[in-house]
This record gives structure tokens, sequence and C-alpha cells, in this order.
């Protein structure tokens, strides 16, 4: 259920005006398929009110003006400079500026069934049925399109900002007090539930539902699916926490078994899950319009629509900030790290991951980064042995995870992404580089385990060598159930929950340990 207040981030509606040319309702922009008779003042004999429907929270679970901005941010991250100035004329300004450029595709929107439902039974009673957004009028009017369902819409332009008040107020003016009803969400829609016949809330917070209640005489709640906490677990992306064990391999590699350590080092990577969550929620707010249309990814709870925009927009730096008090608690070298990280995922979700090559280097160098932090937390240094192996390894994976997406595209006869920097018909190429690199990971694992370094640390430093084999058998089944098509999106998530792969893990510490 919704407990923040949305005003900072409304879409306030705009100017609907009235004509009286043939008792006919018209939008100042209209092309003819969105005029409408008079529905208020003068109603046919019989008919049943005329129903107003907002948009942002209601009739979609999103919010149309933080999906815009992150989507202009997403494609352009100098915009935010354009955005504030934009602000700075006014939040119709605002919305006018981020509506134009954006390429809005209402089909993918998360629209809620029970609106929906409620809509067509309105219909089915011969009531007329209106949109009457806080958003802009070229999404209003792309999403009324879409539906077929309305008979006109209420929405903002370039001129007009208008709130709760206002939005009630070309309403009462053009129905007249009490001669509409209202599905609205939040607070700002109280002042225009006093003014409709029927309040009918969803997804309103309790201090909402309690306002309403003692305002209103004729209230309707509908019934939605609220954000559990396996909602918020996917949102934060606790399947890909287990990667950040790669913080416990300098504890392996330095044989530094210390319970002291071992708990600074789980510290560390508690301060790196919550920063990771922090960022994956800012790249799934970049990438919402893209994920809605991705074959798995429209399924994560912003995609969907199952935990609101605002909730996680406020979430993003609750996370960071938890997680950077954290780092600096271990201390200041490992702060760096973690700040480092942080900066680094910002920059590929804005700007490195569209760029071909360069996405999956900076994806190896995240996780080697890991690596650095575990070791900086221990004060113990990293061998270039490690380094290498790991950066070898890891873009091999990187570019496994660009083969899957490539070959889903293919599969699905869809165009080439345009926030990729690659083609779909790059995916042979993608793959013929995944595997040399992950066979080089596995040349710089035997170099390793054959210099002359390996008897400070080990007694019996050639029985390594039986890894080889394991980490060329994991990788070479990886790459093969990548081109069979059996793999899913990420395959460090798919390694996590594959049980051949947790074998090979399990053997292949069996050899650290028996060489120790």
């Amino acid at each position: 259920m919704a407990d923040i207040n949305h005003e900072v981030f409304r879409v306030f509606t705009g100017d609907f005006r009235l004509r009286h040319d043939e008792d006919r309702l018209h939008h100042p922009n209209d092309t003819g398929n969105l005029a409408v008779p008079i529905a208020g003042r003068r109603k046919q004999a019989g008919a049943g009110r005329p129903l107003a429907v907002d948009l942002d929270g209601t009739l979609i679970r999103s919010d149309l003006l933080i999906e815009t901005a992150f989507s202009e941010l997403g494609r352009r991250p100098h915009s935010l400079f354009g955005m504030v100035g934009a602000l700075r004329q006014g939040k119709a300004a605002l919305k006018h500026a981020l509506a134009q450029p954006v390429e809005f595709d209402p089909s993918t929107l998360p629209y809620d069934e029970a609106v929906l439902d409620y809509i067509r039974t309105a219909r089915a009673e011969g009531r007329e049925v209106y949109l009457a957004s806080a958003s802009h009028e070229r999404l209003v009017k792309a999403v009324a399109d879409h539906l077929g369902l309305f008979t006109g819409y209420f929405a903002s332009n370039a001129d007009t900002n208008c709130g709760g008040r206002v939005k009630a107020q070309k309403l009462v003016a053009a129905f007249g007090e009490g001669g509409f009803d209202y599905i609205g969400n939040d607070a700002a829609d109280l002042m225009v539930w006093a003014k409709a016949a029927t309040a009918i809330a969803i997804r309103p917070s309790r201090r909402v539902i309690q306002k309403l209640a003692r305002a209103h005489d004729n209230v309707q709640l509908l019934s939605w699916e609220r954000p559990t906490w396996r909602t918020w677990t996917k949102l934060l992306r606790a399947h890909q926490y287990p990667k950040n064990a790669l913080l416990f391999v300098p504890l392996i590699t330095a044989q530094v078994f210390e319970p002291v350590a071992f708990l600074q080092v789980f510290l560390a990577f508690i301060a790196f899950s919550m920063c990771a969550s922090s960022v994956y929620i800012l790249n799934d707010l970049v990438d919402l319009q893209d994920d809605r249309k991705h074959r798995t990814k429209c399924r994560r709870p912003l995609a969907n629509g199952s935990v609101p925009l605002l909730h996680a927009l406020l979430a993003m730096p609750v996370l960071l900030v938890a997680s950077m008090l954290l780092a600096a608690s271990i201390s200041l070298p490992f702060l760096g790290v973690l700040a480092a990280y942080y900066t680094l995922t910002t920059a590929y979700s804005f700007w490195l991951k569209r760029i071909a090559l360069l996405d999956v280097l900076t994806l190896a160098g995240l996780y080697t980064l890991r690596i650095i932090g575990g070791a900086v937390v221990l004060g113990v240094s990293i061998s270039s042995w490690l380094m290498a192996f790991s950066v070898a390894l890891f873009l091999s994976l990187a570019l496994i995870k660009r083969f899957v997406e490539l070959s889903a595209r293919l599969d699905a006869n869809l165009p080439d992404s345009k926030s990729r920097g690659y083609r779909n018909t790059d995916a042979d190429l993608i793959m013929a580089l995944a595997a040399a690199s992950g066979l080089n990971a596995v040349t710089v694992f035997i170099l390793y385990a054959s210099s002359e370094g390996m008897n400070a640390l080990y007694s019996t430093p050639r029985v390594l060598l039986l890894a080889a084999p394991v980490l060329t058998y994991w990788i070479a089944r990886m790459l093969m159930l990548a081109h069979r098509r059996l793999m899913d999106d990420d395959p460090v998530a798919f390694a996590i929950k594959d049980r051949a792969s947790m074998i090979c893990g399990v053997l292949v510490g069996v050899v650290l340990y028996a060489g120790t």
C-alpha cells in the first residue's frame, strides 16, 4: 500500500476547454476522435453519471513523470540541467519538456485490471468515461487512443499546470458538483473526491483512507495486490548477492582464516549488497521502458508496477547512505573501493552499457573490484595472476550474458536494441570472444599454479593443476548451455542455482585445500 505522498512527483492536469457547438465537448488539440457529448449539466435522461479516472497510480501502476524523467536521463544524462531549467519556469514547462522527446509506448504500461474492469462495467451501463489525468496531454492522448475506452480526457499542456484543486474545478465545470464519479489513489485526489458523487479509491495510503472516510459518505475501495517482502526482495535483487561472495576470495587465497577477519569481510559483504541494490534500482528506473519489452525483465517489480516508483526512488538513497556508512566503519580505504564501485556502476547505467565491448569490460572490472575490496578489508595484496584470471573469467561471463540477450532477440525476430551498442548479428562473434576469454582464464590459472611463488602458500602446488580440467569443463558447459538457449540472462546467477556448477565449485575448493 502506498504510504508516500506523490505531490512532489505528480504531473498535474491542465485545461480542458468546453465549447457548446452542437452539444459537443472537445480537447483543444483534438483531431476529432476524442470529441464527446456534453455529459454534465445536460445529461440525457436516465443516463448514469460520467466516470472520471485518474492515470498515474490508478489506471496504471506507475508514474509517468518519474518514467519520462529517468528515460530522458538514461538517453542523455546531461539533460538533468535542462530539467532544472524547465522546472524554474514551472512544473508545466518541465512536464512539457519531458513529454516531447520520449519514445512513449502505451501498450507496455502496467495497467490495473481492477480499474479496467470498473471502466468496462461503466461503459456497459451506458456511462461516459473520461481520463482525468495529471500527466501531459501527449502521453494521456496516447493512453486513451491505445485503450479505446474513454469518451474524452483532461490533461496538462505546455501552459497549464493544475493540482488536485484545479482538476476538481475542471471536472465540476464540465459535469457539475456531484455530477460525476471519480477513481483516484492519493492525497492529491482528495479535493477531487470532495466534488464527486462517488469516491472510488485504489492503492491509497492509510492516511488518505482516513481523510477520505471522514470527508465523504459514499466511498468505494477497489482491491489491489500489495507489495510483499518477496516483491521487495526481488526489487533489491537479493538473488544477486552471492556475487558479492567474491569479497571472500582474498580470504582464501591469502589463507587468512581468523574469525575477526571473516567478520570484517562479512560486514563488507553487507555493505556491497546494499550498495548494489541501490544501483539495481537506479538501473531499473533508467531501463524501465526497455525492460517491459523484454521476455524476462518485464516481470521485475518496477516494470510490472508491483512496487510504486516513488517508493523505489526513496529506497535508493537510503540503501546507498547505509552502505557507505557501514563501509566507513570498516575502513576508509574500503569506503574508497565501494565509492569507486558505485561510480563505475552508475556510469555503466547511464553511459557505458550503451557502448559495445566497453560494457562487458566494465562488468568484468566490477566483479574484479569486489575481489580488490576483500583484499583491502584484510590488508593483503593481490597477485597479478589473480587479477588476470579474474578479468579473463568475468569477461567471458559478461560476453555470455550479452550473447544470451542477442540470441533471445534473434529468436523472437526483434529489431536491434536501441539501448545497447550491439546488433543482433553480432551474436556469433560474441560467443567466439566469450570462449576465447574463458579459455584464456584457464591458461592463466595453469601458469599461476606452475609459478615459483606458489611454494610460499601451498605445500604441494602442483595439485592445483587438477582444477584446470574442472574449470575447462565448467566454462565449456556454460558456453554450450548459452548456445542451446538453456541459460537465463545472467550466467553468474544461473551458475549459483545450477547443480553442476556448484559441484565444480566444490571440486575446485577441494583441490585448493588439498594443495595447502
